[in-house]
C-alpha cells in the first residue's frame, strides 16, 4: 500500500470519531446575559438607539462615579397598598452595570407586607434576609410549590422565569436584598399582567371559572390603576 493512501485512511479514522462527538454532543446554551467583550461598557443612556442592551460610553468619558450607585440609600416606602417596596439597581438606573449581567435590589416590608407573585423573565434571583421573617417561595412549571419561612441571615434562590413571592410573616418590619443575574431582569406581577393589561373579559371569566362581570370590573380597576 502506498504511504499516501495509508496516511489518508489513518487520518479518516481519527477524524470520524471527532465528527461523531460534534454531531451528538449537547449544545451549550447561555441562559443569562452575554459575556462582555471588554473590561466594562458603561451605558450611554443619552443615545437614541434601540439595542439589546445599551451602547457604551467612550472609555475616556468613564469615571469612578459610573461604578458607584447611591440609590439604595433612599429610605424604604412601605405605606402603600401592599405594604412593601423594592428599590432596583439595574442598567436603567445604574449605567455601570451595562454588559456585566448583574442587578441588585433592596426590599422593605411593613408588618404583613408582600412582594406579590411575579416573575423575572430574564434572570434568576437570590434573596438575603437582612432582618425579620419572610415566607418566600416559587412555583415550578408543573405547579409544584417550593416555599419556606426564612429569617435573618438566610438566603433562598428563585430560578429564572418562575413565579415567586415574599410575605412578611413576622411581628415587625423586615428587610432583604436580592441579586439577579441580568442587567435588565424584567419584573412582571401576575395580578397586574392579567387584570391590568386589557385582556378580553371572556378570557378572564373562562380562565378563573367563577368570576362574574362585576368582580372582573373591580379587579381591572384595581390593577390598571383606575380604581
Amino acid at each position: 500500500m502506498e504511504s499516501s493512501t495509508f496516511f489518508n485512511i489513518f487520518a479518516g479514522l481519527l477524524v470520524f470519531p471527532a465528527l461523531l462527538l460534534v454531531q451528538f454532543a449537547p449544545l451549550n446554551v447561555n441562559a443569562a446575559d452575554a459575556d462582555p467583550l471588554q473590561d466594562f461598557c458603561v451605558a450611554d443612556l443619552t443615545k437614541d438607539l434601540y439595542l439589546n442592551g445599551y451602547p457604551c460610553k467612550t472609555p475616556a468619558a468613564v469615571t469612578t462615579d459610573d461604578f458607584v450607585f447611591d440609590g439604595l440609600t433612599a429610605p424604604p416606602q412601605t405605606n402603600n397598598s401592599v405594604g412593601a417596596s423594592a428599590i432596583l439597581a439595574d442598567v436603567d438606573t445604574f449605567a455601570g452595570l451595562n454588559s456585566l449581567g448583574l442587578s441588585f435590589a433592596k426590599l422593605a416590608f411593613a408588618k404583613g407586607g408582600i412582594i406579590q407573585p411575579h416573575t423575572h423573565p430574564r434572570a434568576s434571583e437570590i434573596i438575603y434576609v437582612v432582618k425579620g421573617t419572610l415566607y418566600a417561595g416559587f412555583v415550578t412549571a408543573d405547579n409544584k410549590l417550593f416555599a419556606k419561612v426564612i429569617s435573618k441571615g438566610e438566603v433562598m434562590i428563585f430560578p429564572r422565569g418562575l413565579i415567586h413571592f415574599q410575605l412578611n410573616v413576622g411581628d415587625a418590619p423586615a428587610q432583604a436584598v436580592v441579586a439577579l443575574n441580568s442587567q435588565s431582569p424584567g419584573f412582571q406581577t401576575i395580578s397586574s399582567a392579567l387584570f391590568g393589561s386589557n385582556i378580553k373579559d371572556e378570557v378572564l371569566q373562562k380562565s378563573f371559572l367563577i368570576l362574574d362581570q362585576k368582580t372582573i370590573d373591580r379587579l381591572k380597576a384595581i390593577f390598571s390603576g383606575s380604581k
